[in-house]
């Protein structure tokens, strides 16, 4: 039992390896690479209450960017897993809730320095091999973001249960931060191994149990994150993974008494069911749930006639075409004024153009492929559709190719329809749209941009203007929940951009904040009296 408050390390943004040819790190990290790629086919279980299950059902992992080749399978379950994991969960409830608060902050702190170590290279060959990540996207997600993840949260944790009311003479007013009465399903992307970890990680940190639903095409790295747990002593039944069907699960899950809580990061579309599914069951739950989303994004960048022509450019180019666009937070269309449209297009295209696209192994390339044929095939279906249109033209890119890997060139369109459907639908891919408006129409164009998207997630203004920035800041204030100046819109960094949008890119609960971390606990207010009275007598009865 506790017997005092603890001073936890420091929290400090774990540095990010530059990987230069030739580098140790280098080296190390290409031969890890190898060495998982032409290994035998492995079997990834299930997790379920500390136990590998494996079925009769197996699922073929392969690499985007080479498809034919066989990394190995997963183990596919169904409704039954869904309820034996709940049970372990629910099993190991009380005493994980019950454990010292510092105990649970020794197990994730253990977590961040064994990924920082012995886990790095593995963590991050895993997310280069099936997710078809370069050297550095990996490094700053499955390694930085989830070292950062594990020790912020530690930090803000500690934050959390300082924050104490205050007390009159004679009594003694306490709060107390209870994990949640029941279980929390997580259910995670494929696009960020970090997310992935954290979406289970941050409610077990509070002392919630869970199960975790990982993307089917995530399993891979999503075996390395359940080892790396167990290393670091994540107690059995804690967190468990099933691979199961989402609708099947959903049936158990969301029908369930002890169901408190979705942690969630993928589409608006799924997330709104989810919802709704909630809802229709929300007398049968014990308590109210938690539901905590981040969903979808059609991020933007708006340049200001003032703005620097090259830093325009390469925000568009880093910030739309880094992972393939495959962020949510990846920009995907931007405005333009007519002043600054031919220098900004020339270095663009020029950019664009000098991308080497293949294998991570290679790590002078900077595009790899996306995650999978259907990804591939809704992508290639934009470009096809812009092809076909006259009030828009690609300037760069437009060809794509699924014989070998799901490749996909990084395509750039310029468009004179401010809402042209690209400019308007996610895409989830290699493909910018740019609208180029007239430098006299800047105020209105704000406008527009705040107006053309169901989303809320990222976006950036860029210029020397500072009356300019201050009236995109006012204008575009509901439109992003990251706002960048100067600046791509993406690149989050924990512990200094807490991350998360409103409207449809989800509930805004701020991904390495504590403001997250509040949502997975319960409070108690606890009032003690000293001296209670022993008459009812007020003195205004006389």
């Amino acid at each position: 039992m506790s017997n005092a408050i603890f001073q936890v390390p420091i929290a400090v943004n774990e540095p990010v390896r530059a990987y230069s040819p030739g580098s140790a790190d280098h080296k190390n990290l290409i031969e890890q690479y190898k060495k998982m790629l032409n290994q035998d086919p492995i079997d990834v279980p299930m997790y379920i209450g500390g136990k590998e299950v494996r079925t009769d059902s197996k699922m073929k992992m392969s690499p985007p960017h080479d498809h034919a080749k066989v990394l190995g399978h997963f183990n596919y379950g169904d409704a039954k897993h869904v309820e034996q994991a709940i049970d372990a969960a629910m099993a190991a409830r009380e005493e994980w809730a019950n454990l010292p608060w510092e105990q649970r902050a020794s197990v994730f702190l253990r977590a961040a320095d064994l990924l920082a170590g012995p886990f790095r290279d593995k963590m991050n060959a895993a997310t280069m091999l099936a997710q078809s990540k370069n050297v550095f996207q990996a490094e700053i997600d499955a390694a930085c973001e989830l070292i950062d993840f594990f020790r912020f949260n530690v930090q803000y944790m500690t934050q959390i249960y300082r924050e104490q009311p205050e007390s009159l003479p004679g009594m003694w007013n306490r709060l107390e931060y209870r994990a949640l009465e029941g279980f929390v399903f997580a259910i995670t992307p494929f696009n960020f191994t970090s997310i992935c970890a954290n979406l289970c990680a941050a409610p077990a940190m509070m002392g919630n149990v869970v199960v975790w639903k990982p993307a089917e095409s995530q399993m891979y790295s999503a075996q390395v994150i359940m080892e790396l747990f167990k290393e670091a002593g994540v107690p059995d039944g804690v967190i468990n993974m099933i691979a199961v069907d989402g609708p099947v699960a959903g049936d158990v899950v969301f029908k369930h008494k002890d169901f408190a809580g979705l942690h969630f990061t993928g589409s608006t579309g799924v997330f709104r069911h989810l919802w709704k599914e909630i809802g229709a069951n929300i007398a049968n739950y014990r308590s109210y749930p938690r539901i905590v989303g981040e969903t979808g994004g059609k991020d933007f960048i708006v340049s200001h006639p003032s703005a620097n022509a090259a830093q325009v450019a390469t925000a568009i180019s880093r910030g739309a075409f880094e992972f393939q666009g495959q962020k949510c937070s990846a920009a995907s269309r931007a405005y333009i004024p007519e002043s600054l449209w031919p220098e900004v297009k020339d270095i663009v295209v020029k950019q664009v153009s000098s991308f080497k696209m293949g294998s991570p192994e290679d790590t002078s390339n900077f595009i790899n492929a996306v995650i999978d044929e259907r990804a591939f095939d809704k992508i290639a279906g934009y470009i096809d559709y812009i092809k076909e249109q006259s009030d828009a033209e690609i300037l760069v890119g437009g060809n794509y190719d699924k014989s070998v890997g799901y490749f996909i060139e990084p395509t750039v369109v310029h468009t004179k329809n401010a809402k042209f459907r690209t400019m308007c639908e996610e895409i989830f891919g290699p493909v910018m749209t740019i609208y180029v408006y007239p430098d006299n129409e800047y105020e209105q164009t704000l406008d527009l941009v705040d107006s053309t998207s169901e989303y809320a997630l990222t976006g950036s203004i860029i210029s020397n203007d500072r009356y300019a920035i201050n009236l995109a800041m006012n204008k575009l204030r509901n439109c992003a929940g990251n706002f960048y100046v100067n600046d791509k819109p993406t690149g989050a960094v924990v512990g200094q951009q807490p991350f998360g949008g409103a409207r449809g890119s989800g509930t805004n609960d701020k991904a390495g904040a504590p403001m997250n971390l509040l949502r997975w606990v319960s409070a108690r207010t606890i009032k003690e009296t000293f001296n209670p009275p022993s008459d009812y007598h007020y003195p205004f009865l006389g």
